[in-house]
């Protein structure tokens, strides 16, 4: 009895020493966990005529650059109207810059540096938009109304506002007689909503060709977001370091067809929708790691204590993290690649279904990893499974410790010293992505402020940009070309 007392009283007594070990660990790393905000002097507002710059992008959007996937259904005189728009709202960018037509459609812009030795950057957005349906509308879609402090219409937010602001810095920098060091090149793509094969792939193939070697690319991506992040009050500043692949599949069953009432025990919709039912119940393995962990690193010494300490402690607490991304879908894509259903359907007298299912990479996962994932998942060789969509991979993750991010870090403070800086991973697809081969740093970031009302807007109705915002973004690109190339 007394021996068993004792071995009880040390058992206690090396829990006791473990669990405070532990919580020592978890204190320490805690207080170890500080903000990886720098610490800049904001600059003063730089002047922009407001009126005429609101005016400017409202005369944007009517033009109805609406681009599809079939090359030959694109109106190009929509695209051709603007650009002798461009030439005629810019002329200063347009005499001190070469201009070409890549694709047809698309410009690509180069402002010769006095350094030739040193490696070029170059600024990217676009001008073509998606289709609007005319209904519903507070304003209409290719209106360009300046209304309520805003300029409405398709493209405000997604991202004309990019391609504009871009030509209003420049504009602003040459009146100022400013001289970049580094050749600054500007790629406006045509069709950038139906993957960017002839506009943005060809001039960064052109590029290639030409040897150029960017330092960075900054794209679309990342927004600064407003009430969106749980737990951090202000504003966040995400700017996209990577961003996931693509890869689609089809799932197919046929069978001999016959009367409905002489049924097989299971049809071919039964077996595809059971293997449907299969891969989404069972979704590919989640992961903290890469632009993700990064992502965390950021926000979390921004967060109360309770939340600082379980970020701060992921070796601990990664399960009880994962479990939360996975429980709301904005943040599923962060640490997973998804599985998504993008049609389904089936037929009789031949009995068939097929289903497409489209899969968004993680960075790390490869097609292999997807599809080893498809057949232990369905284990039914009842199902065909074929490459519906070409693989695309993730992208790298861009390098948040050099001086070209250190910059734009620099600026966004700068230019909005009330926002968290916070760089992560990009769920959607960007233009971006054809540039790999020529930059080792790809940036993803536009500063709009979108709330969560604004997130519906996107690609939806009643899309529109405060006008302060947009001359927050002038003043962005203003600040950045300054800060890059001076």
């Amino acid at each position: 009895m007394a021996r068993r007392k004792r071995v009880l009283k040390f058992t206690v007594l090396a829990v006791a020493l473990v669990i405070s070990a532990v919580g020592a660990v978890v204190l320490v790393n805690t207080w170890r966990f500080r903000s990886k905000q720098i610490e800049v002097n904001p600059i003063p507002p730089i002047p922009l005529d407001e009126t005429a710059c609101a005016e400017r992008l409202s005369a944007a959007i009517q033009f109805e650059t609406v681009s599809h996937a079939e090359s030959d259904e694109t109106d190009p005189a929509p695209f051709l109207a603007m650009h002798s728009f461009l030439e005629e709202a810019f002329p200063r960018a347009h005499q001190t810059l070469r201009r070409e037509v890549v694709g047809e459609l698309s410009l690509l812009y180069t402002w010769e540096g006095t350094n030739p030795s040193e490696k070029p950057i170059l600024l990217m957005s676009h001008i073509d938009v998606v289709p609007a349906e005319n209904h519903g509308w507070t304003h209409m879609p290719f209106s360009g109304d300046v209304a309520d402090g805003h300029v409405w219409g398709r493209g405000t937010l997604d991202i004309k506002c990019g391609a504009m602001a871009i030509l209003e810095a420049i504009e602003n920098l040459i009146g100022e007689g400013f001289q970049p060091k580094c050749t600054v090149y500007v790629a406006l793509g045509h069709d950038e909503e139906v993957g960017g094969q002839n506009g943005n792939a060809k001039i960064a193939a052109m590029l290639e060709q030409q040897q150029v070697r960017l330092r960075y690319v900054l794209d679309e991506g990342g927004v600064i977001t407003e009430g969106i992040i749980d737990g951090v009050p202000a504003p966040v500043a995400f700017v996209g370091i990577a961003e996931k692949g693509y890869y689609s599949v089809e799932l197919s069953n046929s069978g001999p067809g016959g009367h409905s009432s002489m049924p097989r025990a299971q049809s071919s919709i039964g077996i595809i929708a059971a293997a449907v039912e299969k891969l989404e119940s069972t979704p590919m393995p989640s992961r903290i790691d890469g632009a993700t962990e990064t992502l965390l690193d950021y926000l979390g010494p921004e967060m109360p204590f309770g939340r600082r300490m379980v970020l701060a402690n992921r070796w601990l607490f990664a399960p009880l993290i994962k479990r939360n991304f996975a429980a709301n879908p904005t943040t599923n894509g962060t640490i997973r690649t998804t599985t998504a259903v993008k049609m389904f359907q089936g037929s009789a007298l031949p009995e068939a279904a097929t289903a497409r299912i489209h899969f968004r990479l993680l960075p790390g996962d490869t097609g292999e990893d997807v599809g080893r994932h498809i057949q232990d998942t369905i284990d039914d060789d009842r199902v065909k499974v074929c490459v519906h969509r070409k693989l695309r991979r993730a992208s790298t993750v861009a390098d948040v410790d050099s001086p070209d991010f250190n910059t734009m870090h620099r600026t966004i403070r700068e230019v909005f010293p009330d926002v968290v800086v916070a760089p992560g991973l990009t769920v959607v697809t960007t233009d971006s992505r054809h540039y790999e081969a020529i930059s080792d740093n790809i940036y993803r970031f536009i500063p709009t402020r979108v709330t969560p009302e604004d997130i519906q807007r996107v690609h939806g109705i009643d899309e529109r940009i405060a006008v302060t915002n947009y001359l927050e973004i002038i003043r962005f690109f203003i600040q950045q070309i300054r800060n890059s190339t001076s």
